[in-house]
């Protein structure tokens, strides 16, 4: 596997903007990254985001603009999403990873994706695709982490102890599955940038009742990593076979496929 980047590093933050993107550029600073923040709108991203983040213009809906908000990042951390409309999960939340990813052209960067627990769960249509995203990220080759958070926010204040479960088996689609402070999300996500043991884990993140732990170390430890060259996470059960799947998914995963060093 490859080795983890190391400090000062450059990190990309996509959705910086949102909810959880701003909790991860603010966290990325905090550990002493210098950070890079890709937006449309400079002047309202300026209102939004702390000094000291640079601030890029960029749609990742259109790969072209791409290009300045990637050179020379050494991580980038997706932190965005849209709504559970099939349509915008495939043209935003997808094809946002597969723009990137095909921008990088296989340069090695590490790679920290959020989408969401329940993502497995057979016949829904835009979790599907966020399933779609998982596996290019696994398929690029490049370092990562896959986060898939419960209900954000819906966590009480005595619930901050970090839980990482595998194979994705809370799919009730309701806060029962699981709930998490968005702040917390933020914190795996950068913290995953740096700590070895979270390379190739996919995995869902929930709160318990308990205090935070000052080092995730040994909880990222616990889980296992995906097998080398599958498209799916280590515990999952997937009902999505590839022979199936849509034109879309595969050009952009034998164009993903394509970059990875041999």
């Amino acid at each position: 596997m490859a080795q983890n980047l190391k400090k000062p590093g450059t990190v990309l933050v996509v959705g910086a903007t949102g909810s959880t993107g701003r909790l991860a550029v603010v966290e990325a600073l905090r550990q002493g990254y210098a950070v890079r923040a890709l937006v449309r709108d400079l002047a309202r991203a300026a209102r939004m985001l702390p000094d000291g983040v640079a601030l890029v213009a960029g749609d990742l809906t259109r790969p072209e603009t791409l290009g300045p908000a990637i050179d020379g990042v050494d991580a980038i951390v997706f932190t965005h999403g849209t709504t559970t409309s099939e349509r915008d999960v495939r043209d935003n939340d997808y094809a946002g990873v597969a723009n990137v990813l095909r921008v990088l052209r296989g340069r090695r960067v590490h790679i920290a994706l959020m989408t969401a627990i329940g993502t497995t769960r057979p016949g829904v249509a835009y979790a599907q695709w966020k399933l779609r995203s998982e596996r290019l990220v696994r398929a690029s080759g490049d370092p990562y982490t896959i986060v898939r958070p419960g209900w954000f926010d819906y966590n009480q204040p005595d619930q901050r102890k970090v839980v990482m479960l595998q194979g994705d088996r809370r799919q009730s689609g309701s806060p029962a599955d699981g709930v998490i402070a968005r702040d917390q999300i933020a914190r795996v996500l950068i913290d995953s940038l740096h700590i070895d043991a979270a390379n190739h884990k996919t995995f869902e993140l929930i709160a318990d009742r308990g205090t935070e732990q000052d080092d995730l170390t040994t909880v990222f430890a616990s889980l296992a990593p995906d097998l080398s060259g599958s498209l799916d996470a280590a515990e999952d059960d997937v009902d999505l076979p590839f022979d199936n799947e849509p034109e879309t998914f595969r050009r952009d995963l034998a164009t993903v496929a394509a970059a990875t060093p041999r």
